[in-house]
């Protein structure tokens, strides 16, 4: 595996100027399905994959995605802890320079990627020619390397197409990448398999990235422009692919919307492409403990897995909720808002196989365990239960300091302090996570069904087919039918102001909203703590180590204007 890892950094050091010491993640499990010596799968498919849980964490991909956006903040809390030298305070206000740690990590991890989906496509095209299962995984390899490029065209405007591990790739941009990614995804469709997701990519997942290809098209072939051409022919491939995913038989809306972030969502039927983290507990529980309080614990075994404090919903995040549903609670409204799961008993103690965390979004006055001080034993009763009432912050003295999120958050001193922002958890707790990082189970959400109805609503829209779109949306939002009571009730109009709202309710913390907020116009607007209106802020700087990585070759990789 080392040998891969050099390969991967000498095929692409005139990009990275250094390949990084980066966290091996491989997945253990046969991606085969069956022999778990394959060594076709261990040596070459697995590493294609493998990088994906530690890109997706809260500090790479969503960071990027998420933080840059109306819907996620990360301040100084309480003036020492999350400062990192103010790379979370830039990416809000839209101030990041070519030397962003989080940018730079992203950069470094797709090109890694990108560089080992070359790598096991050079090993795997001569064996494609005569073994089946070498074709069915040529074919997912390079769907990966393709979907790899999306992401990256979306976040620096640019594409990599490399063929040859000794060459150096060939940088394209705009419609040139577009149509580099386009074709590649079209050339596998017919070699991939549709019954091995959603850890794998599939036919529907390719689809569906195809799908999310040509809704942001109009973007990514003129990312500075004032308004975005939309084509029929773009849209039209929009709805063709997402019929296509809707259609089959083997997906369904999840009725539990939160059930779709569960520990065993992998047999959910909801997702179509995901980030598999189940084998040996591989990957990390950080969707879920990066938004909580210090002094939150998800799981009564394990007494020093707690929170972070770290990012929380914007206020105006959180009014889009309120303005949506009036003088109603969002909370007594809409599935997708909040899930009371932790029930607390009338002795107020819970066994800990009963002992289930909230879902959604956190407002105001915390319950959870109780113990004696941070990172100490939790109380239990007699019978071995354990004790559930306010949450004390043990970062303060007075012995009435129980944690309580206040909607407004800022960068001000009181605006950063810890108890400022609503919360989120969306991924279910682990279960086996014994430091609150480590070891999660989950599925992280690339592709899933909702999304290939929003999809098509958006092409539907754009194309002047209002009825249309509001019926797509209103079919997703009456699925989540397992909490009638809180059931989304059917919209009666919609616009594309509506949609994204809708978007935002669906998607968030799913590392999507900087890529919406751009298609939709949104992303020069002002928020919270936000006012650069600045387009070229679209797209990311190149990292300043891969501009010098590349220096040798003359104009090979230009930093993007506004930089």
């Amino acid at each position: 595996m080392k040998n891969i890892i050099k390969l991967a950094c000498l095929a692409f050091a005139l990009l990275m100027g250094s390949c990084t010491d980066l966290e091996e993640q491989i997945l253990d499990e046969s991606l085969s399905g069956g022999a778990s010596e394959n060594d076709l799968v261990k040596g070459v498919v697995a590493p294609a994959y493998g990088m994906l849980p530690e890109f997706y964490r809260h500090t790479r991909y969503f960071a990027v995605q998420e933080i840059s956006s109306d819907e996620a903040i990360l301040p100084y809390r309480g003036g020492r802890d999350w400062g990192d030298n103010g790379i979370y305070i830039e990416l809000h206000q839209h101030t990041y320079t070519p030397v962003h740690s989080n940018i730079q990590q992203c950069w470094d991890y797709l090109t890694v990627m990108i560089s080992r989906t070359v790598t096991a496509i050079s090993i795997l095209t001569p064996l494609a020619e005569t073994d089946a299962e070498a074709r069915v995984f040529l074919a997912e390899v390079r769907g990966l390397r393709a979907f790899y490029n999306m992401i990256v065209l979306d976040l620096w405007g640019i594409a990599f197409q490399k063929e040859d591990q000794g060459e150096l790739s060939i940088i394209l941009r705009r419609n040139d990448a577009v149509e580099y990614i386009r074709t590649e995804f079209e050339a596998v469709i017919d070699d991939l398999r549709e019954d091995v997701g959603p850890g794998r990519l599939t036919r529907a997942g390719v689809y569906g990235l195809l799908a999310r290809l040509h809704l942001n098209a109009a973007v990514w072939r003129d990312p500075y422009a004032t308004s975005f051409n939309f084509t029929d022919e773009d849209m039209n491939k929009v709805i063709t692919y997402s019929d296509m995913v809707i259609g089959m038989p083997q997906y369904a809306l999840s009725e539990e919307f939160f059930a779709i972030f569960d520990n065993d969502n992998h047999t959910n039927k909801e997702l179509i492409f995901a980030v598999d983290q189940r084998p040996d507990l591989n990957g990390h529980n950080r969707m879920s403990y990066f938004s909580m309080s210090d002094n939150f614990y998800g799981n009564p075994l394990f007494p020093r897995a707690n929170g972070t404090d770290g990012a929380a919903i914007t206020s105006d995040f959180y009014q889009s909720w309120v303005q949506a549903y009036g003088a109603v609670d969002p909370a007594e409204a809409d599935a997708r808002f909040w899930w009371e799961r932790m029930v607390i008993p009338s002795d107020s103690a819970i066994a800990a196989e009963d002992f289930e965390v909230n879902r959604g979004i956190y407002r105001g006055l915390q319950y959870g365990l109780q113990n004696t001080g941070r990172r100490l034993p939790f109380i239990q009763t007699d019978d071995g239960r354990y004790k559930i009432g306010r949450l004390r912050d043990w970062r303060r003295a007075e012995e009435n300091a129980y944690v309580d999120f206040v909607e407004e958050i800022n960068f001000t001193a009181e605006g950063s302090d810890y108890n400022t922002g609503f919360r989120v958890e969306k991924y279910q707790w682990s279960k086996q996570s014994d430091t609150g990082r480590n070891k999660g189970e989950a599925d992280l959400v690339i592709v899933r069904l909702a999304d290939l109805f929003m999809m098509r609503a958006e092409a539907k829209l754009r194309k002047g087919d209002a009825a249309g779109a509001l019926d797509d949306v209103n079919i997703v939002r009456a699925s989540r039918t397992a909490r009638p009571d809180v059931t989304p009730p059917a919209l009666s109009a919609m616009d594309l102001d509506i949609l994204f709202r809708e978007r935002g309710f669906e998607f968030y913390w799913e590392h999507q909203r900087r890529t919406d907020m751009i298609r939709f116009g949104k992303y020069e607007g002002t928020w919270t703590e936000k006012t650069d209106n600045n387009v070229q802020k679209r797209l990311f700087p190149i990292p300043q180590s891969a501009i010098d990585g590349a220096s040798d070759a003359e104009d090979y990789l230009v930093q993007n204007p506004g930089y």
